[in-house]
């Protein structure tokens, strides 16, 4: 299939579903090979406009159960009844964050990406620092034996990010969905079982 077949695929099957965007179905595959998310476990979605995953995790957790988003950008989405939105930049966040979204998170999802500039190594910087800040949210708010998705551009520091993920969870897997534009340079980080 070639790439702009494949993107139009995912894209007309996203508005077909009612998903605002094609990146939702990154979040179903990995869900199916890593199971990260639990029937009540709490969900922490950063970077979550459009809203997609925001969506996909409500309809996984069980009826009832918290799923929180995060941006920076107001999010227009009509929002299921068991999912709440704060508005805040996550490279800037503190405690008074940290109150507003809660804690004992069994996942934590980061599809964050940075407006790119172009250039690969300052485009992979963007992206490093963004998946820093959401480890370092995560390190606050996520259990122990919880899950932590993240998107990072591949770059000279996609290692040395690895392996501080590696330092506070059991498992550590890296992935690029199917439904991943051939030509981007993104790649999932997952952690499992929080340490």
């Amino acid at each position: 299939m070639k790439p702009d077949l494949w993107h139009d695929y995912y894209a007309k099957r996203a508005r077909r579903e009612g998903y605002p965007a094609r990146s939702v179905y990154k979040l179903e595959e990995i869900q199916r090979r890593f199971r990260i998310f639990k029937s009540r476990g709490k969900v922490l979605d950063l970077g979550c406009c459009p809203g997609s995953w925001l969506l996909f995790a409500s309809r996984i957790v069980e009826n009832g159960t918290l799923v929180v988003g995060v941006d920076i950008t107001p999010l227009t989405l009509r929002l299921p009844s068991n999912v709440r939105f704060v508005q805040h930049d996550v490279l800037a966040w503190d405690e008074s964050f940290l109150e507003a979204v809660g804690t004992n998170f069994e996942t934590v999802l980061s599809d964050m990406a940075p407006s790119t500039t172009g250039t690969k190594f300052v485009d992979a910087q963007r992206s490093l620092e963004l998946s820093e800040s959401a480890l370092a949210i995560s390190d606050r708010v996520l259990r122990p034996g919880g899950s932590f998705v993240c998107k990072i551009f591949h770059g000279c520091d996609s290692k040395s990010f690895s392996d501080r993920v590696r330092r506070s969870f059991g498992r550590v897997a890296h992935f690029k969905p199917k439904s991943s534009r051939k030509a981007s340079k993104e790649i999932y980080i997952i952690g499992l079982k929080k340490t």
